[in-house]
């Protein structure tokens, strides 16, 4: 792959004034040889691996940053679903293969490590019900790890009875991080059609349908596209869309060079590159500003919708063509907490929690770091997560829900998270009861457009 001069300063304009980097390069890991008869055997396995395998990640990462002058915010791990290897070893309780995980990310010096997972789309096995049911301590008890539950598919509905249970799942999680506003939310998604080669967090895992292992890498740069409209203050939307598909081709042009020098230098596989554009709560580095500079005079007024659609689409667009293999969510986050736009339009009231929802109908993901009041009920919060797998079963799309009741905190007050994840207003839910709708149980079928084969 060879850059012109021109490209190069263009590329280091990007990081030096625009807040371009390598959001995460994230090395997936099967441990589905390390299923063993008992636990304390698949935990012995499960770190023996890790460490064998993923070794050389950050080694490899810092020395691509030094070498390239390319900055790579997170180093990561994602493993096979938990509940899939812990199955057979006879344990009531997973919250040990959570700390673990934990202990072999803090000796490698792993920022996050993703797959303390299940997959109950169409219903729960012996281990998916234990895993669920042991998120709250496994999270509170841990730094790195992170969890996410698929709960719907386009091809197989929505399992309402893990709907329920992912909402008293939540609670207790935030009840049990009441003192750190409830941030073992922070770490806990909950999916519709959840792509098994993600490197974001909370929601990566290594899906059983990958390869032994391999490297997937997540690139961002909502700063460079702002800049990129500022230049065309006049322009068309045909215009518009133009500039984003190019800037976005050039990103991910940058992310695929990463990406295979990183999988190089491991000796495995590159997987897939995510051309997301996810935020941080740095200033300049805000999706939601990116539509403001198309002409809204805050995110969340009307024309929203429309504008996340187009910038959607042309970073898809201009991304596939600079490389071969894209996945993961691709297109452009819109997390509350980790977005000093979308932080600023909740305080001036343009955003609220149903236009949020209408925005996920196009973006990559859905309901993303969003505080709620501490009393909100687990009914509620199953309802929220109800919605938005309608939005990703209907429409075929992956949709997710990263809600964090904070506890003791109201509508209005501030929750603060720290780091990458940032801090949020908690935002006013709608006070009718869902209590009766979410306990009926059962699952809502596939929509008649899944019978495709």
């Amino acid at each position: 792959m060879l850059f012109t001069p021109f490209e190069i300063k263009e590329t280091v304009d990007m990081f030096m004034r625009y807040k371009l980097d390598i959001r995460a390069i994230t090395l997936g890991v099967s441990l589905l040889d390390c299923a063993a008869e008992n636990g304390e055997k698949t935990r012995r396995r499960i770190r023996d691996k890790l460490l064998r395998v993923a070794g050389d990640l950050v080694p490899a990462g810092r020395a691509i940053e030094r070498e390239y002058g390319i900055p790579i915010i997170n180093k990561r791990l994602s493993v096979t679903p938990i509940a899939l290897v812990a199955g057979s070893s006879g344990d009531r309780d997973y919250t040990p293969y959570a700390e673990v995980l934990d202990s072999v990310a803090g000796e490698l010096g792993v920022d996050f490590v993703g797959g303390f997972s299940a997959l109950v789309q169409k219903g729960f096995s012996g281990g998916d019900r234990i895993l669920v049911d042991s998120i709250p301590a496994a999270l509170s008890a841990t730094s790195r790890v992170c969890s996410s539950v698929n709960v719907a598919s386009t091809k197989s509905g929505i399992n309402m009875d893990a709907v329920r249970r992912m909402g008293e799942v939540i609670r207790a999680a935030a009840e049990k991080t009441s003192g750190r506003d409830g941030i073992a939310c922070a770490k806990l998604v909950v999916f519709c059609n959840a792509p098994e080669d993600n490197p974001f967090m909370a929601g990566a895992f290594h899906g059983p349908g990958e390869a032994e292992s391999c490297l997937n890498v997540g690139v961002s740069g909502p700063g460079v596209i702002r800049a990129a409209l500022e230049s065309l203050p006049g322009a068309t939307f045909d215009e518009l869309a133009d500039i984003i598909k190019k800037t976005a081709f050039k990103i991910t042009r940058m992310g695929q060079l990463v990406g295979m020098e990183a999988a190089r230098r491991l000796g495995v596989p590159f997987g897939i590159l995510d051309l997301s554009l996810a935020p941080t709560p740095a200033v300049g580095d805000s999706v939601a500003r990116i539509l403001e500079e198309m002409g809204l005079a805050s995110a969340g007024a009307h024309g929203t919708t429309a504008a996340l659609a187009m910038l959607t689409d042309m970073i898809k667009k201009g991304g596939v063509m600079a490389s071969t293999h894209v996945g993961g969510f691709s297109g452009a986050f819109i997390p509350v907490s980790e977005d000093e736009g979308m932080v600023e339009a909740v305080r001036s009231n343009t955003i609220t929690l149903d236009k949020l929802e209408a925005m996920t109908s196009v973006c990559s993901v859905g309901l993303d770091m969003i505080a709620l009041p501490g009393d909100t009920s687990a009914a509620t919060i199953s309802a929220i997560i109800a919605d938005e797998m309608a939005i990703g079963m209907v429409n075929n799309k992956t949709t997710a829900v990263r809600v964090i009741p904070v506890p003791g905190k109201r509508a209005g007050d501030w929750a603060e998270f720290g780091g990458l994840l940032g801090g949020a207003p908690v935002m006013a839910v709608n006070a009718a009861s869902s209590e009766i709708f979410i306990r009926r149980g059962g699952r809502i079928p596939a929509p008649l457009h899944s019978f495709r084969n």
